[in-house]
């Protein structure tokens, strides 16, 4: 497994980290992001979109409410938000059948149990604007 550590020190910069990852993706990937209340995984989300091509990333927004949001782009994008969920609750929502059909971005990914292949993205708060990156895949 590859682990990699990345800084940003502004949204833009966030966004355009996100988006150059995305440009590489085949269509089936599992994005797992963790981090605390503002650390920057939807932001994040929204690079991953414009690196596939969505066209407004201004409607991706964090699906706490309603825990799933689906976009069209080059590939269909599954992002997902469990923070008002515990752990038992994520087990029964069948996440795991949107697997192989897009590209799913996960936050609050730290409430599931999920071992297989993804991208696994810690975010941490730094100075100012900074946000710090590790990445595993």
């Amino acid at each position: 497994m590859l682990k990699r550590h990345f800084i940003t020190r502004s949204e833009k910069e966030t966004i355009f980290f996100a988006e150059k990852m995305a440009l590489e993706f085949r269509g089936e990937e599992i994005v797992l992001l963790t981090g605390g209340l503002g650390a920057g995984k939807t932001v994040f989300a929204k690079g991953i979109a414009l690196g596939l091509g969505l066209e407004n990333i201004n409607q991706v927004c964090s699906p706490s409410y309603t825990i799933l949001n689906v976009y069209k782009a080059k590939y269909d994008i599954y992002h997902f938000d469990f923070y008002r969920l515990n752990r038992a609750e994520t087990e029964d929502l069948g996440w795991e059948d949107h697997i192989g059909s897009g590209v799913i971005l996960m936050e609050w990914a730290e409430k599931i149990n999920y071992k297989g292949r993804a991208i696994r993205i810690k975010i941490e708060i730094g100075e100012k604007e900074e946000r710090i990156f590790e990445i595993e895949s």
